[in-house]
């Protein structure tokens, strides 16, 4: 059993990019742990509850990723809201609006089909999203339940996120919400562009709970990204931190992103609970590693994710709904965010 353990623990890792995390140490739920040296990978659902895995060392790693993925069909998706349902949470949100209840508000829907334990390595699709989705905060975590005494399940969980929630560097921290999707740049309008600015400003109010006065600054405004199958609008807050200020106190600054919640933030994530079927997990919340030895960290949001939950894989879709959003419009932005991610996961992978 002690040897079994052992190996599950030598299995363990983190991988970011070309950046991999091994040798598991420990598993923690407290964000005061990070004030604690160590490397950590981490994740933190929509809901705010946070799995932290500490790792005794990391190293380059080529993104070559091994295992089986058998393929799923795109069909076999069942979303916790269909069409009808989703449109009647934007009408419904919209109605909010116009009482002045809240500004901007994200509505999501997570989707799960059943997958068995042959055959669907999270590796496999990881291998796939590599070369058919990349992303520039792309990452792997794979954590068997027998690494560690508190673990309750496997950790796995791939994502090809777009989207940068925070990245430090000592006391520079910086923040790069998107808010705005079309399969074209001229797709975008100017409710997407509104939309984004509106975000910028509740980013640097966030920001502003953490950092020096004065020290708050917007680099790059509405800037057009393209990714696989779509683009989007992206903008950049950046700040310094001031002195002795805790991973704790940041994220209770800025957590969930604002991007996936809306503004006022608070009103937007009441609304969310009213209108959302279902909890969102990883969706949306935060994935990625700090570095507490030398206080560096690059953490994205959690969309573009595929994580699974026992005999289900999940993944989740949204858009964000102001007064100006057409419910069929929105939920054809979900769609459109699942397509290709659906392409590639319903392709096959060998060892």
């Amino acid at each position: 059993m002690v040897h079994m353990k052992n190996q599950a623990r030598e299995m363990a890792y983190a991988q970011f990019g070309t950046k991999r995390f091994v040798g598991l140490q420990d598993v923690a739920i407290d964000l005061n742990r990070l004030t604690e040296p160590g490397l950590w990978a981490i994740i933190g659902t929509f809901e705010g509850s946070w799995l932290l895995l500490k790792f005794e060392k990391e190293y380059e790693n080529p993104i070559d990723y091994q295992g089986t993925w058998n393929g799923i069909d795109p069909n076999n998706w069942i979303s916790s809201m269909n069409q009808s349902e989703y449109e009647s949470a934007v009408d419904g949100l919209r109605e909010h609006i116009s009482k002045g209840d809240v500004y901007q508000a994200n509505i999501c829907r997570v989707l799960a089909t059943e997958i068995s334990e042959e055959g669907f390595d999270i590796e496999g699709l990881a291998n796939l999203l590599t070369t058919g989705n990349p992303a520039p905060y792309s990452c792997v975590i794979s954590v068997k339940q027998d690494a560690h005494e508190r673990l309750t399940k496997d950790v796995a969980l791939v994502s090809a996120s777009p989207e940068l929630f925070l990245e430090r560097r000592k006391q520079h921290i910086s923040s790069s919400p998107i808010k705005g999707t079309g399969k074209t740049e001229q797709d975008l309008t100017e409710k997407d562009r509104a939309e984004n600015v509106m975000i910028v400003d509740l980013v640097r109010n966030d920001l502003s709970r953490v950092c020096q006065t004065g020290s708050v600054n917007v680099p790059s405004l509405l800037e057009t990204q393209v990714h696989p199958g779509l683009v989007h609008l992206v903008s950049t807050v950046e700040g310094e931190l001031k002195q002795d200020v805790t991973w704790s106190e940041i994220f209770d600054a800025t957590f969930p992103p604002g991007s996936v919640s809306g503004a006022p933030k608070i009103s937007a994530l009441n609304l969310i609970k009213k209108f959302e079927k279902s909890a969102r997990g990883p969706y949306c919340g935060a994935i990625g590693w700090i570095n507490t030895f030398n206080d560096t960290a690059l953490i994205a949001v959690g969309i573009r994710t595929f994580w699974k939950d026992k005999n289900k894989l999940r993944f989740g879709t949204g858009a964000g709904i102001t007064w100006g959003s057409e419910p069929l419009k929105e939920w054809q932005e979900t769609q459109l965010k699942c397509a290709k991610l659906f392409e590639v996961a319903s392709k096959t992978h060998s060892k």
